[in-house]
């Protein structure tokens, strides 16, 4: 094929195709690799209208400059080298690779045996080279400039200990929204509508957590079943937005929305996926990163590199002790940060990416690097401490500045109000930011994200109507998804035709919700649970491009909608349900009251044998406001009321005696989930009668300056 283009030697940096106002410099590292050909393609990206050799070779990287390219170009990439899997090496020119820097990518991918780099059942499989070309079903990598106008955008900033998050999906979150007009229904641009960021303001959540937007295909097993992946845990480019999710633009759309959530005071967090890539085990296709070096890529087998370390527990893992693949996600993080204007990250499996050669390391190059770098340091970064390893699970092991996704939070909270005795311990502990966990390194209640519920399991309404998974519409005969739900239906599997367990279901979520909104540390809720979103029993919805998945904006719980907006009103009026430090024990220096104080149902404080009592399925605390924060700036100490609260997952009334209070006040009641309005009652009690606390319900109480009381002695000991 001749070259019509002039290529001059350009530069090894930046890698990927770089426009700079008059031509393209490309670069791609490979350190083993033999020839680097670029392929450029017409504008419909059918034809491949030429190939050109990058011309230089300089540190591992292959580049070339063509100035008569301009954005808009497709192109795709083939590298020459040796096909040796038994040493690691996949070269394979017959196929088309998407560059790992493309900033966009145009068409989709198909499903075909072309993209294989083996010929599929030959006797020895992956080690006979396939010699079919697979371009015409590949997404090609298109040339882009980054242009925008950004105007006075500016980050809002959200206050770890003032940050509520909001994991939703783009296309299921917008897809069914009437406020969403049809042609950007599903997309960026669905995001952006006024509609929908209203929901999210006057929701009161600050931080939308958003799942892969990073683009990524769907796998050959779901597509042979009518399927899709639709959370997108299955990347094939860091640098580019999920093409599916455009409406006219990848970079124009995603900005677009992002600008216009930064005006409503909303912060953007992306769930990146960099443990592994679409490319799976030895057995699955080339489409980049395995035919540009898989050897520098990937972790291979120690024994024989034809294997791939599995960590992700979807085939292979990104080997982030080599500096070329580490500095591949962190240009991409930048990236994200920088021209994509985004607040933080999520990171899916962080615990493999600070893997070294002896497992999981707190001072790997990736966690070290990020903690030193001057923009990613000083954006949210939230893992999730866990991967596939042996000892993967590293919960409270990432380092300062870090979050974390606790999901000891989760099973804790979902197994107390299941019914679950002896956990008011470890209960406790979840309900105050987990020090126990966190508490070291300076570490502060925010890096305890704490959820209930996540894209990954029941959501709250099924919580509470279902105690199995109901996975038959994913094809797997319902063995996929996880069997520890730790949830409870209320006494009948499924929606129910009896008033008195829906009413228990009702009071059930507004349990949930309540703990979750009012303890210590960052909350983060499932889109979708506000109004009352079923899955109807699914608990692994990854393949569910379908009404399962979708948030039906038709069908909404008012009376939960309600309850949750008035809950985060409640936490962003009141400090002392989000203090910045773990609580002490002791008492605030001026006051009788210590900064907590755990009550048995008689109203005295707790002691050790009222911990450790079996049977308990009961817990009451008193926050005490008078000094629950100070001002970084000013030093000026936050001042709030006191309150509290009590929580019983008893199938009784446990009745607690109220804490005395000063002279001249009360106990007002601010919420009691029993209740069917359940917030802001307004009822009066005074110091030294019985609440009763109703069965399976939570109460919130406040020190009130009306009704009458004792003196202020503080607690009974």
């Amino acid at each position: 094929m001749t070259s019509r283009h002039r290529i001059l030697p350009g530069l090894p940096y930046p890698l990927g195709a770089s426009w700079d106002g008059n031509g393209v410099n490309f670069a791609l590292f490979s350190a083993n690799a033999e020839r680097v050909e670029l392929c450029l393609f017409d504008h419909s990206g059918l034809r491949e209208i030429e190939r050109v050799a990058l011309p230089e070779y300089t540190d591992e990287v292959w580049h070339g400059y063509l100035p008569d390219i301009r954005p808009g170009q497709l192109y795709g990439y083939r590298v020459w080298g040796p096909y040796d899997p038994g040493a690691g090496h996949r070269f394979n020119p017959h196929k088309l690779l998407i560059d790992p820097y493309a900033k966009a990518l145009a068409g989709t991918f198909e499903w075909s045996e072309t993209h294989f780099g083996f010929r599929l059942g030959s006797l020895k499989q992956d080690l006979v080279m396939d010699r079919r070309d697979n371009a015409r079903f590949m997404p090609k990598c298109r040339v882009v400039d980054t242009a925008f106008t950004w105007g006075g955008d500016r980050r809002p900033a959200v206050p770890w200990s003032e940050t509520i998050v909001y994991e939703a999906h783009v296309r299921g979150f917008t897809l069914k929204h009437p406020g969403v007009p049809p042609a950007h229904r599903g997309t960026f641009l669905g995001l952006a509508q006024p509609g929908v960021i209203d929901h999210l303001r006057r929701l009161g959540v600050t931080s939308i957590e958003l799942l892969p937007v990073q683009a990524f295909i769907d796998e050959r097993h779901l597509v042979d079943k009518g399927l899709r992946n639709f959370w997108g845990y299955n990347p094939i480019a860091f640098f580019a937005a999920e093409p599916r999710y455009y409406a006219s633009s990848a970079h124009g759309d995603f900005k677009t929305m992002v600008q216009r959530l930064h005006d409503a005071g909303i912060e953007v967090i992306l769930d990146v996926v960099y443990n592994h890539t679409a490319e799976g085990n030895h057995l699955g296709p080339t489409l980049s990163f395995r035919g540009i070096d898989n050897v520098s890529y990937y972790m291979l087998g120690p024994g024989n590199r034809r294997w791939y370390e599995n960590y992700s527990g979807c085939g292979n893992t990104l080997n982030m002790g080599h500096p070329r693949v580490l500095q591949m996600v962190l240009d991409s993080l930048r990236y994200w940060a920088d021209e994509m204007h985004v607040d933080g990250f999520r990171f899916d499996l962080a615990s493999s990416l600070a893997r070294g050669k002896t497992g999981f390391e707190g001072g790997s190059s990736f966690l070290d690097t990020i903690r030193q770098d001057p923009a990613l340091s000083r954006v949210k970064l939230i893992a999730e401490p866990w991967d596939l390893g042996g000892d993967g699970y590293r919960l409270g092991a990432f380092p300062p500045g870090w979050s974390e996704w606790n999901g000891r939070y989760r099973d804790t909270t979902r197994r107390f109000w299941a019914g679950e005795a002896g956990l008011i311990g470890d209960l406790a502990s979840r309900l105050t930011g987990s020090s126990d966990m966190f508490g070291w390194g300076g570490r502060r209640p925010w890096a305890s994200l704490n959820f209930v519920t996540c894209h990954d399991g029941f959501t709250l309404k099924d919580l509470v109507t279902f105690e199995r998974k109901h996975n038959e519409a994913n094809r797997e005969d319902n063995k996929d998804g996880t069997d520890a739900n730790y949830a409870w239906n209320c006494g009948h599997e499924g929606p129910s035709p009896y008033p008195e367990i829906r009413d228990l279901r009702r009071r059930q979520a507004r349990n949930m919700m309540a703990t979750l909104l009012l303890s210590q540390g960052v909350p983060m809720l499932l889109g979708g649970d506000e109004l009352g979103r079923s899955q109807k029993g699914n608990n692994n919805a990854y393949c569910q491009d379908s009404d399962i998945s979708y948030v039906d904006w038709d069908d909404v719980d008012e009376e939960m909608l309600a309850f949750t907006r008035a809950l985060i009103e409640l936490r962003r009026a009141h400090p002392v349900f989000r203090r910045p430090r773990f609580f002490e024990g002791k008492r605030v220096p001026g006051s009788t009251l210590k900064d907590i104080v755990w009550i048995t149902p008689e109203g005295r404080e707790m002691g050790h044998g009222d911990w450790t009592m079996p049977f308990a399925r009961s817990l009451g605390f008193v926050l005490g406001g008078e000094s629950c924060a100070i001002d970084n700036l000013t030093g000026r100490e936050e001042m709030d009321d006191t309150f509290l609260v009590l929580l019983n997952a008893y199938h009784e009334a446990v009745p607690y005696t109220l804490p005395p209070v000063a002279l001249g006040r009360s106990w007002e009641v601010v919420l009691d989930t029993a209740e069917a309005a359940a917030v802001n009652t307004g009822a009066q009690w005074a110091a030294g009668i019985t609440y009763p606390l109703k069965p399976r319900s939570l109460a919130v109480l406040r020190r009130s300056g009306r009704g009458r009381g004792g003196h202020d002695e503080g607690i009974r000991t």
